[in-house]
């Protein structure tokens, strides 16, 4: 385990150096990304309290992937759905993206999940983190369900960036749940990461999994950050079963410390 954890963590690195974030603009424009993909005028919605940015754009990282608006929308009771989809007139694989305009600092963040994420197939990548656009390999909170293309390797992985210098810390097991109702929570201080899943959406510790944090010492991110929500394709490969996936996210919570 070991041994995986540490390939697991040096694909996280390769990822995470590939993840492309999208910029908020007051007037709507196309604008291009640095590895050439367009993005369209920005589309926001409203989630959880909070406004979102929808990430439109054609090839760009991470994978590289396509991502369309249309794969993301809260429907009447509050929900988020995130959907990767085949496009029936170009045979293109389309993901998902959201980030919120607003940063978030040390205090709680936790998801409340509704979907089969430890079922996703080996090319599917489900995140839920915070990241600095423009400063790859730094500032970065990671929690991941993927396979990293792999069925060998274990589905779920927490990923800490430091905020200077190089090298994250990692943690990754194989999850399985009890049914499609999960929860994901971690903590952000000063000096550290803490986390922690639950079975259910009651948050229950009689039904929580993996706890885990980082090392005494580790340089975590001491900055206010946005918050991401993605599903997307490992080196922009298609679905190994060729199908279609959605994950709901019922709520996304900040409480600050």
């Amino acid at each position: 385990m070991q041994k995986l954890t540490i390939i697991i963590a040096a694909l996280a690195i390769f990822t995470s150096c590939s993840k492309e974030a999208a910029t908020t603009t007051d007037t709507p424009s196309t604008n291009t990304s640095a590895d050439g993909g367009a993005r369209k005028a920005a589309t926001t919605i409203n989630f959880s309290g909070y406004t979102w940015e929808v990430r439109d754009q054609g090839s760009s990282g991470p994978g590289p992937n396509y991502w369309s608006s249309s794969n993301v929308w809260v429907d009447s009771e509050g929900h988020l759905h995130l959907k990767i989809r085949k496009d029936a007139a170009t045979g293109r694989w389309l993901c998902a993206e959201v980030t919120s305009l607003q940063n978030f600092g040390y205090g709680s963040y936790i998801w409340k999940v509704e979907g089969a994420v430890d079922k996703l197939d080996k090319n599917i990548v489900l995140g839920l983190f915070n990241y600095k656009a423009g400063d790859d390999g730094h500032h970065e909170v990671d929690i991941e369900f993927a396979r990293w293309g792999n069925n060998a390797w274990p589905n779920y992985n927490y990923t800490v960036y430091p905020a200077s210098g190089s090298g994250s810390v990692s943690q990754t097991n194989e999850l399985a749940l009890n049914g499609t109702y999960t929860s994901y929570k971690f903590v952000r201080t000063s000096t550290s990461v803490s986390y922690k899943g639950y079975h259910g959406h009651g948050l229950d510790e009689a039904n929580s999994f993996f706890p885990w944090t980082t090392p005494a010492g580790f340089n975590v991110s001491t900055l206010s950050l946005p918050v991401h929500m993605n599903l997307w394709l490992f080196n922009g490969n298609a679905p190994s079963n060729q199908q279609e996936v959605e994950i709901i996210i019922h709520s996304f919570t900040f409480t600050a410390a």
